[in-house]
């Protein structure tokens, strides 16, 4: 088959402006998705932990609408491409470090925390300030994963204590919240913390319905032994309630007399209650006669 000059010609023209043309389309979707991006690391806390990459991805994005402008659009259209990419490792590193912050936070708060978490976590940071987006993400997922397992420490600590407290009164319990206990207990074997400590604190909650609401304090008797009886809490990390509720007539809670009648309040909320044994475990030194300053910090909250 043959085919004539100008027919090459006019094919060979028609190509080469479709691909002048393709070329020349300004790049509006990559810029888009560049702002887009970038936005969404911003919202992820950029600003505070990635600050090399989010301000990588900002500077490219000026450059990228620099070119626009000048009609430069493949420029552009690269310039777009790389914001892009920053931002998304700067959203990464955010919500890895972002993440690992909350959970050492919690363990924090249950006096939990791990001497080396923070210093991982440090070195996630320092990672991040260099725009080490995989070094700082793996690191900060090593500090979540240490904070984690620490909570999980506090909440099995916490419910063996009462699984032991439960398992003393079996021969109370009805069919249902026998069953209650088997799942509590299934819980901690297989090392679920959290799990055993809600059902076995439920479960106890039943057992100590309707019980004492007050109570005389004998000879030799404290707040930690008297919370950990069965008919008041039977968790003595518990004692800061009876001081919060008789802060009346206890000035300092290390010191208590025979005879003196406390009100035993019933109707805590689940962030009271983990406040208390949270003021109880991490109080630190006493002393006789003193009222200690963590002692005014828990009651004035």
């Amino acid at each position: 088959m043959k085919i004539f000059p100008l027919a090459k010609l006019l094919g060979l023209t028609g190509l080469v402006l479709s691909v002048v043309v393709g070329c020349a389309s300004a790049p509006t979707q990559e810029m888009s998705d560049a702002r887009q991006a970038i936005q969404a690391a911003r919202d992820a806390g950029a600003e505070k932990h990635a600050q090399y990459n989010l301000g990588n991805a900002e500077t490219l994005l000026t450059q990228a609408e620099e070119a626009l402008e000048a009609g430069l659009y493949d420029d552009a259209r690269k310039e777009a491409a790389e914001s892009k990419k920053q931002a998304v490792s700067a959203r990464n590193i955010a919500l890895a470090i972002g993440s690992a912050e909350d959970s050492l936070q919690e363990a924090r708060k249950l006096g939990f925390e791990w001497r080396d978490t923070m210093k991982i976590l440090d070195k996630a940071r320092a990672a991040a300030q260099e725009g080490d987006e995989e070094e700082a993400v793996k690191l900060a997922n090593m500090a979540k994963a240490q904070a984690e397992e620490a909570i999980n420490q506090y909440y099995l600590e916490s419910a063996k204590m009462m699984l032991m407290e439960a398992e003393k009164r079996k021969g109370e319990m009805p069919s249902s919240q026998l069953s209650d206990y088997r799942k509590a207990e299934s819980a901690y074997r297989n090392a679920e913390g959290k799990k055993a400590y809600s059902l076995i604190s439920q479960l106890l909650a039943e057992l100590n319905a309707g019980e004492m609401d007050s109570y005389v304090v004998r000879y030799g008797d404290n707040l930690w032994n008297i919370s950990g009886k069965r008919e008041i809490y039977s968790d003595p990390y518990r004692w800061p309630l009876i001081y919060k509720a008789n802060r009346n007539q206890i000035n300092d809670p290390d010191l208590i007399f025979p005879g003196q009648g406390l009100a035993i309040s019933r109707n805590h909320s689940s962030a009271e209650v983990d406040a208390a044994v949270r003021h109880a475990r991490t109080r630190g030194a006493w002393s006789l006669g003193v009222v200690e300053e963590a002692d005014l910090i828990y009651i004035s909250r």
